[in-house]
């Protein structure tokens, strides 16, 4: 990568966040896991306890994701100097206000909460785009966004954006994690 003191060069940023975090597809492999099980808690507790699932779950993407990227023989961490890390966290505060707009209007239509999610997680996997250098990101985001509004206009039961949340990520993680294993080979050649 980048020599001691000399600035990392945007593709070499790029390279090493897709590098070091099989280009985000570990994170969206556990975020589709996560809103699998808040379904499925929706499905055999409550509403109230599937939204808290998603909440608290939620804060374990990022720690998870480093574990399997690790567990695959990747570091799970960018390099200290890479310009791209503070983009990760500052889309981070996306999730936040989501959150907030989500549980409110849940007190007032609680079968909106996953359509306002899905499309609050799909405006945040957009910048991914930037960070990863893949745009399947757009498509992924566009993909969540599209479910939420056809969500909310055709009623859908409470239940059904968690599936349609676990089910998108969870292939979107998949062709990702392919392709970043594809875009390292290629390098080594």
């Amino acid at each position: 990568m980048a020599k001691q003191g000399v600035m990392m060069n945007f593709n070499q940023a790029q390279g090493n966040m897709n590098f070091a975090y099989f280009g985000g597809s570990m994170g969206v492999f556990a975020s589709g896991i996560i809103w699998g099980i808040a379904g499925l808690v929706a499905l055999l507790s409550s509403n109230q306890a599937s939204m808290y699932t998603l909440f608290f779950a939620g804060m374990l993407i990022h720690p998870i994701a480093i574990l399997l990227s690790k567990a695959l023989k990747r570091p799970g961490a960018h390099l200290p100097d890479n310009p791209l890390g503070k983009l990760a966290l500052e889309s981070t505060i996306i999730l936040f206000v989501g959150l907030f707009i989500a549980f409110y209007v849940a007190k007032l239509q609680v079968e909106w909460f996953y359509p306002i999610m899905l499309l609050i997680i799909g405006v945040r996997y957009l910048p991914f785009q930037t960070l990863y250098a893949t745009k399947l990101y757009w498509f992924l985001g566009g993909l969540l966004m599209l479910c939420g509004v056809l969500c909310i206009l055709f009623g859908a039961k409470f239940v059904v954006g968690a599936f349609i949340g676990s089910g998108i990520e969870l292939l979107f993680s998949l062709i990702i994690f392919y392709q970043s294993r594809r875009q390292d080979s290629n390098t080594a050649l």
